[in-house]
Formats: structure tokens, sequence, C-alpha cells
């Protein structure tokens, strides 16, 4: 491996880092939760060079039962099969974007972490940012011959059964909008509220306004603000479906606040048996 496939991948990249590393691979991982394919139908018209498709429903997430939650975490060998596919090699760093506020992104820069690859990162900004940089896009769809991917499993994914049991310390931060947090609006579940005990951080006020994430030190002191200067360890982050929820553990990463840990079945999951807790206001 030479030297240009050594550099740090761990959080965030630029559009100037990804245009001098042409030996990254790529991923785009663009969705419209209200319309499943129209991610996929961009990207065959145009992409960052280089870039596979992930689907976020396909190939991020595994089969809904109704009680699994809208965006269940797939089984660690359906994953590893969708990385050999796509040849992808335990040291290769990865970028993963999205049309540009990078929740789709940070599920798979996630999910990644999750199944042990350390070299990966979101472009900061997505596509948006860079097209408005005026960096190449194209249709041509590239072809990676298979490979063999292992992975080991990290501990970073907590189960309903753990957030029911409430363990002493266990801080659960909701990533979802505060009207949804409150109960006040539900646009998308069938029931509106939040897990007893949750905290909120909206997972949109990490990024600026120019849809780029804010700089380490305002993030850390926003999440500290909430959270208290405990041990990151103890964040449990969930959403309506494990997506939102990705977005927030990777800002307290950028934040320097690493170590939390994401329920992936989120709110969808949890209202899915009626006799768990539920909380408004």
């Amino acid at each position: 491996m030479g030297a240009a496939r050594t550099e740090a991948v761990r959080t965030l990249v630029t559009g100037e880092q990804l245009a001098r590393h042409a030996e990254w691979r790529v991923f785009d991982c663009r969705h419209d939760l209200a319309r499943p394919a129209w991610g996929l139908a961009e990207y065959r018209k145009a992409h960052i060079p280089g870039a596979l498709f992930a689907h976020l429903d396909r190939d991020l997430s595994a089969p809904k039962t109704g009680r699994n939650g809208r965006h269940p975490l797939p089984p660690a060998g359906d994953f590893r099969k969708f990385l050999q596919a796509s040849g992808i090699h335990p040291a290769d760093p990865i970028v993963c974007y999205d049309a540009g506020p990078g929740a789709f992104a940070a599920r798979l820069w996630w999910m990644l972490r999750w199944i042990g690859h350390q070299s990966v990162a979101v472009l900061d900004g997505g596509l948006a940012r860079w097209l408005a940089e005026g960096r190449p896009v194209t249709a041509a769809v590239p072809e990676y011959p298979a490979t063999p991917y292992a992975g080991n499993i990290q501990g970073i994914s907590i189960k309903v059964e753990t957030v029911q049991a409430q363990p002493a310390g266990l801080l659960l931060l909701d990533a979802r909008a505060p009207a949804r947090f409150r109960g006040e609006q539900e646009p998308i579940d069938p029931v509106a509220g939040r897990i007893p005990g949750a905290l909120n951080r909206f997972n949109n006020d990490n990024l600026r306004p120019d849809g780029t994430f804010k700089d380490p030190a305002s993030l850390r002191t926003e999440f500290e603000s909430i959270l208290g200067k405990g041990n990151p360890e103890k964040v449990v982050h969930y959403c309506g479906s494990g997506v939102a929820a990705c977005h927030n553990a990777l800002a307290m990463e950028i934040a320097g606040l690493a170590g939390a840990r994401v329920y992936v079945g989120s709110w969808s999951e949890w209202i899915a048996d009626p006799a768990r807790p539920r909380q408004k206001g």
C-alpha cells in the first residue's frame, strides 16, 4: 500500500481531500424516506467518480418484520456480503456521502465502524458541497472485483432489551426534531413521544448553515451542555429508525467524545410493543 492510502480517514474529509485521493473507495448513500427509489435514480444520473451506491433499505438494513423498526440492523453476514461484492479490503480508506446533511452517509459510516472497519469518513457537506466547489461527477458505474471481507463486530450497538433495562448511568439521546421528541408531532411513525428518560439533541444542530459540520470545540461544548462531562461511552443514540442517531454518533466522534453506542431499532422498534413505556412533553 502506497503512502497515499495511509492518510488517516476517521470522521470527516473535505472535497479537496477526496479529490486528491482517487484510490479511496467511495459510497453514494443518497436516500429519501418518502421516495425510496430516488437515491438510486439520482446516482444513475450522476455521482462522484468511483462511487458505488449503498441503498439504505436494501444494503444497510434488514427486512422489516413489523417489530424490529423501520431500518433494522442487518445480520453481520449480510453486511459482509455487501462489502465483499463491493470489492472492499479491510485497509481501504472509505468515504461516504449523501445529498448533503450527512445522516444517510453517517449510517454507513457507523455500520463500517460496527463491522470493525476503522478507516472511514463522511464527506463534509456531501454532494451539494462537492458540486458547489465545481468538482466532477459521472454517470459511469465502476466495477470492482469481489474480495473476501471478514470484519470483527464491535460493541457499539445496543439492543432493545438493554434500553428497557435502563442500566445505571445509561444516557439516552434522541436525535429527532424537538417537536417529535416532545410528542407534539409525528409525521412518520404511528405513535408520538419518546423513550422515558431520554434527552434531546436534534441532529441538524450538528451543522452550520452551509450544511457542513460545526467545528470540534463547538460540538463538544454543545453536547456537554446536554450530557454533562461524564463518560461518553454511557451515551446511547437513537432516533426514529437508527439513521439520524448515527449522525449524532459521528458528531460526538468529531468532538472528541468517543465511545457512544447506537440503538438502531430506535423509536420505531420501541413502539412496536405497546407494553413499553412512552413519554411526552
